[in-house]
Formats: structure tokens, C-alpha cells, sequence
């Protein structure tokens, strides 16, 4: 996900769930949208497998009380039930004593109907046409489905949708029905078999100008954009064709059945949902500005959607990865250059955020929206970029490539990931985790260095000058002396002063981390 800075936009609280006693396996979800009012009308079947004895099946859903807007309960189906009880942001299903055990399987059906606080955004688009886009993340979907609204509970689900015939619907997975029905209205059954968070299920509907981009490996790759600029968005949503190509080459085989691409009404810059991917609305300008947005949201299809973080305090996993992998997509195509550039650029961010905000990147932030920061994503890409520089590419592409096939249609967290690339690389690589994604700050460094010409060596100090903790790293030194090789050097710092002495004949040019591999804030200075 990209965020959209969106003015005014109020966060919802988000909620902590408790170990859960069941597993949603499938939903689905049957819904009548019209042009006359917001009110959606929606029946839910929702079955589930039973981990342990229960007397009560809760659904997250926001329900209508004394607001105007949320949903109302007409009513609930299924074996067992004895009564329902409402709740702001949930409903408790009662249960009769037996009715269910262990390692029973039972499907749910609620019927409701009411007008979205969230989660699904009516609105018009900025042609001023109407515009129906769900916006789940990271726990609104309850706002107008019932659901289990937690990444680590997926499913696979189903859409059927009914609505005026006008309109175009797009969600996960494949259309499985479009038919025409009296009273000018159209049903749209979508259906997807993986399953995935509530985060990343979604529905799309408006008018829409449809293009087949193409195939990668079998994988049909659509364009859905309003038709008043369907030139200059089938010529921009494009690129993610050749995009998607080098992340299945580079991570494996891509999750999904198809790839849309789906210019919106999302409140984020972009929206990584499965198989349907959501992007803002001026994301169209016939001049493809938003190669990186389109690169972000095509990783997530592999991390963030297929491996997913166990909860939001792992973000990392989702938006660090997205961001990393779209910088090494730049640096296949544009150079190490460019690569470099945006790397720098990344570490300012990061430097900017760690002035205002002393936070570790593995954070159970409340609000969720506060995730939404460098911390997630240029940090997270950082850490890495280090874990790349330290191992090397080989070992750190088969450690991303491994731990997608450990973790793909399953959760993870931090720790999960540290174990395959211990595994991959035979070290150990906890004292690197630990520092640098459960500490808030980064190195604040004063590196200097010396010519000394009696001595015939440059001395090269490092001083450690953060008030918490010392970090262990190694940094890389370039020395070059006139008319001989350069020679890299690469040294363990681990104290608050280190002096580190290289013999030299003449006077050399020193670099310090010349290849841009080392997060930290600091200056380097000449000693005369």
C-alpha cells in the first residue's frame, strides 16, 4: 500500500482480538447496490471450522444504533443458535449448550442491510460519475460485511453482486457469472478459491473501460479505468505487464488467477488487493508517473496479500518488502544509479521520522493508520538493504525466495523470516534483528579521518554518539591511493570509538560507506 495524505481523514480505533475459537474457511457475500440511495442490502454465508468448544460465534460488524450510518441486523441462520446480541463494532451469536463441538464445521448466514460508515466508500469520481470502492484496510471490512477482521483469519470468499446494469464490477479472483437480469439491473458473481486476509477483499464498481493488457505465464493482466481517459490509462496501467514479468522471475510463480488494475476511489495512494489491484484516481495522466506506485502494489501480491504479517506490528513484512522489491525493480531496469539515489532518498525519510518519533519498526502502534510511516516502509526497506549487503545477493534473493514458498497462503512474523535467512545464510542473525527492527533509533555517527604523512597511514575513527545502546555493524571503507588499485575494506564496528589504521604510501581519497549500504545519521570529516 501507497498512502494518500487525504485531508481531514478521521482513523477509526482500531481493537485488539483475542485468540479466536474458530477459522473462517469461506465467505460469501451476496449484495444489492442501487443508484437511488447508499443503503446496501446484503446477505453473508459465512462458514466456519470450530478449534475449540464454544457457546458464542462473534463477527465483527459495525452495527446502527443511535448513528446514522452502520448496519442493521434482519437476521441470522445457522445451527444452534439460541438469540444475537448486537454490538457496536460486532455481533455474538449465542449458542445452545453441545450444539457444536470441536473440529465441526457450520456455516452462518446474516442478513443485514444499512448504509456504510466505511469500508465500502459511494461516492462520485471526478468526472462526476457514481463510484462504489470497498477500502478495507487495515480492519474497516466490518463496516459493511460481517467478517472475522484480523489478517491472520483468511478465507476464501465470493461476490455476487447485484446492480444497475451500467455499471462494471471487478473484485478477487475470477468472474464465475455476468448476467443480465429484468428491471435493467445486471448480477456479477466473482469468486476467489485462496484464501486471503479481509484486508485485501474487495469489490469495484463503476463505469468502466475494460482492457486486456495481456499474459505473463498464463496470468491475464486487465486494465479498468474511466472511460473519459481509457487512452491515457490503458497506455499507463500497461506497464504492469512487464512489472508483474520480472516479480514472478524474481520472487515465483504469481498467487493469483489474474491481475487487474483498477483506477478508484481508494483513500490510499494505492491499494494492494488480491488479484484486483486499487489505485487512486489521478493515478491516469497519459505520462506513467506512477511506474514505482504500480511496482509497490504488484509485490504485495506475493508479501502483504498470499504471506501475510500474523498481525500489524509486523507491517514490515508487507510495506518493507514492497517498498525494497520495487527499488530492485528499478535497478534492473534504470541502473544501480537510480538505485542508489532512491535508497538515499529513502534514508532521509527515515531520518526525518526517527527525529519526531522514537519507535521501533516492529511496533504495536494504535491507531493502525500510524503504521502507515517511514518506519514500515523506508526502514523496513532499509533493514533489507543491509541484510542484502551483508549477505550477499544470492544468499539474500534465496532467502526472500524461500521464505515466500514457507510462508505463501500462511502468516508470519519477524521472527518467522529471521529463521530462513538463518537458515539460508548459516549465520546467526539475531543481534541484527534485534537491533534493528525492536530498537527506535538508528547509529548517530562522527567518523573522521587522517592522513598522517610521518606515519605513512590514515587512521579512520568511528564514534557511536546515540545516547541508548551501541549498534554492531560493519562499515565499508574506500581507500585509494594515485596510480594503484582501490582497496575496500570492510570492518566490525562494535564499540562507542573505534580507530581503525591503514598503511598508506602517498596520500589517498577515503570513502565511507561508498556503496550506500549502512543506515545511519552522521557526517564524515577530514581531520587535518
Amino acid at each position: 500500500m501507497r498512502l494518500l495524505l487525504v485531508a481531514g481523514f478521521l482513523l477509526l480505533i482500531s481493537f485488539c482480538r483475542a485468540q479466536s475459537k474458530f477459522d473462517v474457511l469461506h465467505y460469501k457475500y451476496s449484495l444489492e447496490l442501487s443508484d437511488n440511495n447508499d443503503t446496501i442490502f446484503g446477505q453473508a454465508a459465512i462458514n466456519l471450522k470450530l478449534l475449540a468448544e464454544a457457546d458464542v460465534i462473534k463477527f465483527d460488524l459495525v452495527t446502527q444504533t443511535k448513528r446514522s450510518k452502520g448496519m442493521i441486523i434482519d437476521k441470522i441462520s445457522g445451527p444452534g443458535i439460541r438469540g444475537f446480541v448486537k454490538e457496536p463494532d460486532s455481533v455474538r451469536i449465542m449458542l445452545a449448550p453441545n450444539s457444536l463441538t470441536k473440529g465441526d464445521t457450520a456455516t452462518y448466514i446474516v442478513t443485514y442491510h444499512g448504509i456504510p460508515a466505511d469500508g465500502l466508500i459511494i461516492s462520485k469520481n471526478k468526472y462526476g460519475k457514481r463510484t462504489f470502492f470497498s477500502d478495507n484496510w487495515p480492519n474497516r471490512a466490518h463496516n459493511w460485511i460481517p467478517c472475522v477482521d484480523d489478517p491472520s483469519d483468511k478465507a476464501s470468499m465470493e461476490f455476487i453482486v447485484t446492480a444497475p446494469a451500467h455499471y462494471q464490477v471487478v473484485s478477487n479472483g475470477i468472474k464465475m457469472e455476468e448476467t443480465n437480469l429484468p428491471g435493467n439491473k445486471k448480477l456479477t458473481h466473482w469468486k476467489e478459491d485462496v484464501p486471503l486476509p479481509t484486508k485485501v477483499m474487495v469489490i469495484g464498481m463503476a463505469d468502466f473501460a475494460v482492457d486486456t493488457t495481456g499474459e505473463i505465464n498464463a496470468v491475464p493482466v486487465y486494465s479498468y479505468v474511466f472511460p473519459e481517459n481509457k487512452t491515457d490509462g490503458f497506455y499507463d496501467y500497461a506497464l504492469a505487464k512487464d512489472i508483474l514479468s520480472f516479480f514472478i522471475n524474481y520472487i515465483g510463480p504469481y498467487p493469483y488467477k489474474k491481475l487487474a488494475n483498477v483506477q478508484s476511489k481508494t483513500i490510499f495512494g494505492g491499494m494492494e488487493n488480491a488479484g484486483a489491484i486499487f489505485y487512486h484516481e489521478n493515478s491516469v495522466d497519459g505520462k506513467r508517473t506512477e511506474e514505482g506506485l504500480f511496482a509497490h502494489e504488484i509485490v504485495h501480491q506475493w508479501f502483504g496479500d498470499m504471506a501475510t504479517e500474523k498481525n500489524f506490528a509486523h507491517i514490515w513484512l508487507s510495506e518493507g518488502f514492497a517498498t525494497y522489491l520495487t527499488h530492485l525493480y528499478y535497478e534492473s531496469k534504470y541502473g544501480v544509479e537510480v538505485f542508489n539515489q532512491r535508497m538515499l532518498e529513502d534514508k532521509e525519510a527515515i531520518i526525518d521520522f526517527v527525529r519526531s518519533a522514537r519507535k521501533p519498526v516492529v511496533d504495536s502502534v494504535s491507531p493502525y493508520m500510524q503504521l502507515l510511516s517511514a518506519n514500515s516502509y523506508q526502514r523496513g526497506s532499509w533493514v533489507l538493504h543491509m541484510l542484502r549487503s551483508q549477505l550477499g545477493d544470492s544468499v539474500f534473493h534465496k532467502g526472500i525466495r524461500e521464505y515466500y514458498e514457507e510462508y505463501k497462503g500462511k502468516n508470519a512474523n519477524t521472527e518467522d523470516f529471521e529463521a530462513i535467512l538463518e537458515k539460508v545464510s548459516g549465520k546467526k542473525l539475531d543481534t541484527f534483528f534485534r537491533q534493528w527492527l525492536y530498537r527506535p533509533g538508528i547509529p548517530q555517527l562522527s567518523i573522521n579521518w587522517k592522513y598522517n604523512i610521518k606515519e605513512k597511514n590514515v587512521t579512520v575513527t568511528v564514534t557511536q554518539l546515540q545516547k541508548d545502546s551501541l549498534f554492531q555493524f560493519p562499515l565499508d571503507i574506500f581507500i585509494h591511493e594515485p596510480r594503484t588499485v582501490p582497496r575496500m575494506v570492510r570492518k566490525q564496528v562494535q564499540e562507542q570509538v573505534q580507530t581503525f589504521v591503514f598503511p598508506v604510501k602517498t596520500r589517498p581519497t577515503v570513502r565511507i560507506d561508498p556503496f550506500i549500504s549502512l543506515l545511519y545519521e552522521g557526517s564524515v570529516l577530514e581531520t587535518k
